[in-house]
Formats: C-alpha cells, sequence, structure tokens
C-alpha cells in the first residue's frame, strides 16, 4: 500500500480493531484517535482504500451515527457493504432503499483506554 499520514494510519488502526460481527460510527473512529471532531476525515480516509486497497482495513464495519450505510464510493456499493457486514453476522436491514444496522445491537464498544489506538 501506498504511503499515507499519520492520520489515515491511525484510523486504519483503529478500524482493524473492530471485531467481526460489530459497526463502529465515523465519530467513534475519530474519538478513538484521539480527534473527536474528525468524523469526516475517518470517511475521507477509508475512501482513500478505493485507490489502494488494504484488505487488513475492514471498512465495512464503520457506519454512520444512525446505523445507515453511507458509503461514497465508486468501487463498492453500500449493497456490497451491507452483503459483508451480514456474512459476519450482523443483520442489515434495508428501509426505503437505505441499509441500516441496529447499533443498540451491534455497536462496538472497546473496554481499553481510547486514546491507545494513538501509540498504535
Amino acid at each position: 500500500m501506498t504511503k499515507v499520514g499519520s492520520f489515515h494510519n491511525r484510523v486504519f488502526a483503529a478500524v482493524r480493531r473492530i471485531p467481526s460481527g460489530r459497526v463502529a460510527t465515523y465519530g467513534q473512529i475519530a474519538g478513538l484517535i484521539g480527534s473527536p471532531r474528525a468524523a469526516q476525515q475517518v470517511g475521507w480516509a477509508l475512501h482513500l482504500l478505493e485507490k489502494r486497497p488494504d484488505p487488513t482495513v475492514p471498512w465495512q464495519r464503520v457506519i454512520n451515527r444512525h446505523g445507515m450505510l453511507s458509503i461514497v464510493n465508486l468501487r463498492y456499493a453500500a449493497d456490497e457493504q451491507a452483503n459483508l457486514l451480514q456474512a459476519e453476522g450482523v443483520v442489515v436491514s434495508k428501509k426505503d432503499d437505505v441499509w441500516f444496522v441496529d447499533l443498540e445491537k451491534y455497536l462496538w464498544e472497546p473496554k481499553e483506554n481510547p486514546r491507545s489506538v494513538e501509540r498504535g
């Protein structure tokens, strides 16, 4: 993978920690890496994976704060993200042509100090 900035590397490290069968929000990832107001930048970092794929980063596990799959990507559509999550055991339902995940059931809640990702 092409070299990217430290912000992106921290995003990728945090996303790698999300266990299979769980999801996290863009804002949650931003907070975990010590940039709580950078939810949109987390999305842009993950968008870089379109041009520089890294199979070790489970991008499909990151969704918006409402539980909605809000991917904007030419390589992968929300349907593909839904399929990947379903393969991990996450129930994804479609309402009005939009995919949703129940955050109360599937939201990942890391137990350790959130700032530990910054050092990783």
